[in-house]
């Protein structure tokens, strides 16, 4: 899953940022409000978390424009400010939760799963294709009965493959899964992952799963019989 994190504090944004990336979540970060304002109106997150106190817009009215242009991503607001009537007033402008500084980052990644389920719904947490098996819960892909151990970015590679089976996903959009904006879109990293995850789920295996589309980017599907 995707998350936009707008956080002006550079060294709680690291932390937040390196804490949900190990939870497997990929993670962009503006470090002020009109910079997080324009992330989430051009790119689609699955959550934002947002400071309240921000440098150009503050938080509340970050929600109620992005809210005014009918843009529905779980919004959980952090701050300092504790009072009812503070809370009240975040969850009007349309935020979905509220999360009072200092915190756990424990009980952050709580609260960011929580509305993680709300936005997926009753979905199934596992995916596969043939017999190759992904569960977005526990994190475990099992190839038959073979456990496979992927890195982080090497997992959110496969998992968006996984989600589009049978379509084509461009080498931008998963570069946009495990980097942010700033990447250089010209690298070939995303071969050098894709080679890994092929080696890791491929080899020792009759079946090829990844296809490669020439000048379109990468497919997952059953096997030809």
């Amino acid at each position: 899953m995707k998350i936009l994190l707008i956080e002006d504090e550079k060294k709680v944004a690291s932390f937040i940022k390196k804490g949900l990336e190990e939870e497997f979540f990929t993670v962009d970060v503006a470090f002020d409000g009109k910079q997080g304002f324009n992330l989430a109106s051009v790119e689609n997150y699955d959550i934002i978390v947002s400071d309240i106190m921000l440098p150009f817009l503050d938080g509340i009215t970050l929600t109620k424009l992005l809210r005014e242009k009918k843009i529905t991503t779980p919004i959980l607001l952090l701050t300092v400010k504790d009072s009812v009537k503070d809370k009240v007033t975040g969850l009007d402008a349309g935020a979905d939760d509220y999360l009072t500084k200092p915190f756990a980052f424990e009980e952050l990644l709580a609260r960011v799963r929580a509305l993680a389920r709300r936005n997926e719904g009753n979905l199934s947490s596992l995916l596969h294709v043939a017999d190759l098996q992904l569960d977005q819960k526990s994190h475990k892909v099992l190839r038959g009965e073979k456990e496979i151990f992927l890195t982080q970015k090497e997992y959110v590679i496969l998992e968006l493959l996984l989600l589009n089976k049978d379509g084509i996903v461009s080498r931008t959009k998963l570069l946009e899964s495990i980097y942010d904006y700033h990447f250089d879109t010209g690298s070939n990293v995303i071969e050098v992952f894709i080679n890994k995850l092929r080696a890791k789920i491929e080899t020792g295996f009759q079946q090829q799963l990844i296809y490669t589309i020439r000048g379109s980017g990468y497919m997952i599907k059953e096997p030809a019989e």
